[in-house]
């Protein structure tokens, strides 16, 4: 039997049955899912710890990679390799965290070609966040010649890939962790030095002493306020996540002295263009030389939920693949 997982309105994750492929709504398509993964965003989800899920019950999952089993959508059809990552996937829209999932459309991806379902399911929202980063940097006239890049919250999905990614562009990357243990495996991925958290100092001057030609931050708050303070002049910051806390203390120095820029990063919403031509590259020159090495392993659903505890309690690095029950 095909199963799903379902959150309810009292944060209760559980196993459902899936006993058939639902029918597809206009312009909808139905995937068979092969591959999932754990990003932060759905350990938030799964444990009730914030407000994720926009409606429930709800199925969560942000990412699937899998097969078209039925199309209402021409551009689509039965046997089409695809994926689906953002686009209010486990957030506004059944999720990813099931056998079948029915989706617009326009959210839609074709497999690149040179990726399995896994592969791409190892890049997946993080990889595609790290690479929608990279683009806006480029855009933005980040270049190497500027200084080492910093990627913070480096052994998460997001921080690993952004690593591989940024070394292969010729960037010196400086990873900073909490976790002294990972240093040699941060290392083999791509970076040039190894900053341990508890090593930082913040600092309590509007400007810092200039280090960075810029930056990829994961953790916001005191972690974003000091790399204001600390890049480059004409430097940029892509402010990726807040897994340290939502609040941004800083001044307008960094800004209208050196002149700085910091880049939101909005993975979720990206109009559909866009996001093709970010996931073919990421097939090509982006792809990281050592796609395999961030896998931490493959469960399946009933262990979601145990990973996504581990995932918030630092306990985790890499990308954790789940095992989808699509046929």
């Amino acid at each position: 039997m095909s199963r799903a997982l379902r959150c309810f309105a009292d944060r209760h994750c559980q196993l459902e049955p899936q006993p058939a492929p639902p029918e597809p709504g206009p312009d909808e398509v139905v995937i068979a899912g092969r591959y999932s993964a754990v990003n932060y965003k759905d350990a938030l989800a799964v444990t009730g710890r914030a407000r994720i899920l926009r409606r429930l019950p709800l199925t969560p999952g942000i990412d699937v990679a899998g097969e078209v089993l039925a199309s209402a959508d021409p551009r689509w059809r039965p046997g089409d390799a695809v994926l689906v990552t953002g686009c209010g996937l486990g957030e506004r829209i059944d999720g990813g965290y099931a056998a079948w999932v029915r989706v617009p459309g326009d959210c839609v991806v074709a497999l690149p070609a040179g990726l399995t379902p896994r592969q791409a399911m190892l890049l997946g929202t993080a990889g595609f966040t790290a690479a929608l980063a990279i683009q806006r940097l480029e855009e933005n006239h980040q270049r190497p010649d500027l200084g080492p890049m910093v990627v913070t919250g480096a052994t998460g999905g997001v921080g690993s890939l952004a690593v591989q990614m940024l070394a292969g562009l010729g960037f010196d990357v400086v990873a900073v962790t909490g976790k002294a243990d990972r240093a040699d495996w941060l290392r083999g991925l791509g970076a040039a030095e190894i900053l341990l958290r508890q090593d930082v100092d913040f600092g309590e001057k509007p400007l810092e002493t200039a280090r960075w030609g810029g930056a990829i931050d994961m953790l916001g708050d005191d972690w974003l306020a000091w790399l204001t303070r600390t890049v480059r002049p004409h430097g940029n910051i892509a402010a990726v996540g807040l897994a340290a806390g939502y609040l941004l203390e800083t001044t307008v120095m960094p800004f209208i002295l050196r002149g700085i820029s910091l880049l939101g990063i909005n993975s979720v919403d990206v109009p559909a263009e866009r996001r093709r031509a970010i996931w073919q590259r990421l097939a090509g020159p982006l792809r990281p030389p050592r796609l395999d090495d961030i896998a931490a392993g493959e469960i399946a659903l009933d262990e979601v939920p145990a990973w996504c505890e581990r995932m918030l309690a630092a306990q985790s690095h890499g990308r954790m693949l789940v095992r989808l029950d699509g046929a």
